[in-house]
């Protein structure tokens, strides 16, 4: 790869900032940056490619901290949230038993398999996209803290779950790749907690301030990638250590600091090469032979938020289950697996994608529902904006 590709890159990742600026368009960041992916790929004036091994390198390490950041934003220490936390599961389990039939249906009418896949996609919310919507209209009260580890735990479980039902054959190597992160993981944070309590931490943090040396953002991303080394030698997705590794510094609380260090490298830069590069994988022309995947798509994207509203049933607002429904780095990370293994059809992926921006659209009117419902006066519905150092829960001091 030359530096002129990489400018290349680093343009066409403007293109998501630029479409999501006009607030009243409501366009995700990561939908321009997909758009510039395929009008720069094979599919449009063919100047880049995914399977150049650099661009697709770079492209793991910013799925890896996209990941990572979206970890970061699922509020884990907010004690509210872990008393919630009962009634979170049972409308996660209300909405995997409805996404169970929806799934097997769409999979028998397309005829494209994959049921177990498409279920955990139904199943899925995204914490990186409804915890920004939640704070930016400042949604409170008991149903919206019902909501968040509703939102926890669907994330948290399908982001494991994705890649065995990716490759139903690997599942067991999978399985004990992903045990092998998680244990990881878990050993990580309690030497952490260690440091944060014997203040070892806060010493780091008072002299890489004083002499400017980073020293956080530099440990934190060695790491990330040490955890991301162990999700490779497993034969799984850098995804998991990236959103394990997220829980974990969640759960001990991330600096203000870091958490602008990070999403200054994650959202600046790794971040738009990622979603370029899956933009530049994608065959949307397999969508233009087989109209039944803009179906596949569009069946996935109305099956996830039919899924979410079965939780009327225990007691959720219709307008909070429409949210909850908010797709994204679930579906992003099945069409990276299926883009990078081979193991979905062509033009499967794409319909994914296509899935995910159904669920965001349902979200954008079930968060405005929400808001006029709570007395809100929002500008708009923003479930865009899935980026940004105020979107994660309130860090520690430092």
């Amino acid at each position: 790869m030359s530096f002129a590709a990489l400018a290349l890159i680093c343009l066409a990742g403007l293109l998501g900032p630029a479409l999501a600026a006009p607030r009243r368009w409501g366009v995700p960041v990561v939908v321009g940056e997909l758009l510039a992916g395929i009008l720069l790929g094979p599919m449009g004036v063919g100047a880049l490619h995914a399977s150049q091994p650099t661009f697709a390198f770079l492209a793991n390490v910013g799925f890896a901290l996209v990941m990572f950041v979206a970890g970061s934003h699922v509020p884990v220490a907010d004690r509210r949230l872990r008393d919630a936390l009962p009634v979170g599961l049972l409308r996660f389990g209300v909405v995997v038993v409805a996404a169970v039939p929806l799934a097997l249906g769409v999979a028998a009418l397309t005829g494209t398999g994959h049921a177990a896949l498409y279920a955990v996609l139904m199943a899925s919310s995204s914490a990186a996209v409804i915890l920004p919507s939640v704070q930016n209209l400042r949604l409170d009260g008991p149903p919206v803290l019902r909501l968040l580890p509703q939102v926890a735990v669907a994330d948290a479980a399908c982001i494991v779950a994705v890649p065995l039902a990716v490759d139903p054959a690997g599942a067991p190597r999978a399985a004990l790749g992903a045990a092998a992160v998680l244990a990881s993981a878990a050993v990580l944070y309690v030497v952490l907690r260690a440091a944060e309590r014997r203040g070892w931490r806060h010493h780091l943090h008072r002299v890489s301030e004083r002499r400017k040396l980073a020293l956080e953002l530099r440990s934190n991303l060695t790491i990330l990638f040490a955890l991301a080394a162990v999700a490779q030698l497993g034969h799984v997705s850098v995804m998991l250590a990236g959103f394990t590794f997220g829980l974990v510094v969640a759960a001990i609380g991330e600096p203000r600091r870091l958490a602008r260090q990070l999403f200054a490298v994650t959202e600046g830069f790794l971040g738009p090469v990622f979603f370029v590069w899956l933009g530049a994988s994608l065959d949307l022309h397999a969508l233009g032979r087989r109209p039944a995947l803009v179906g596949l798509g569009i069946a996935l994207g109305l099956g996830a938020v039919l899924a979410h509203l079965a939780t009327r049933a225990v007691g959720q607002p219709v307008s909070l289950g429409a949210l909850a429904a908010a797709q994204l780095g679930v579906p992003v990370a099945a069409a990276t697996l299926g883009t990078q293994s081979g193991l979905l059809g062509p033009g499967v992926p794409a319909a994914l994608v296509l899935g995910a921006l159904v669920t965001i659209g349902a979200a954008s009117a079930g968060a405005a529902v929400a808001a006029r419902s709570l007395g809100q006066h929002p500008d708009v519905a923003d479930v865009s904006d899935t980026s940004g150092p105020g979107l994660a829960p309130p860090p520690a001091e430092g």
